[in-house]
């Protein structure tokens, strides 16, 4: 779950609304422990992600740094080249442990 949450200050464009939620949404899915909260749960989740899509975005607002802004395309082409990376390594894991069984 915490792999969707991503960074989300000193963009260009700077994070809009929606990915502040998209980003407390996670947490506190993360935090429950569901992706999903019961009927008699769901106005406490709701409540909670817009809290704290509401603390982002003053957090993210005042903010400041020195750094120049970090293009949007290319940090995320960073992340899909780790991913690759990661799941590349699990698949060859996978594959030494299958020919490690077929042989023993």
């Amino acid at each position: 779950m915490c792999r969707n949450i991503v960074p989300l200050h000193n963009f260009t464009p700077p994070a809009t609304d929606a990915e502040c939620q998209d980003a407390a949404l996670q947490f506190v899915r993360k935090i429950v422990g569901t992706t999903t909260p019961s009927r008699a749960n769901q106005a406490v989740f709701d409540r909670a992600v817009t809290e704290i899509a509401a603390s982002v975005r003053h957090l993210l607002d005042d903010l400041v740094t020195s750094a120049p802004p970090k293009v949007r395309e290319v940090e995320a082409a960073k992340r899909q080249a780790r991913s690759a990376e990661r799941y590349e390594a699990i698949r060859v894991f996978q594959e030494q442990k299958r020919a490690e069984r077929l042989t023993s």
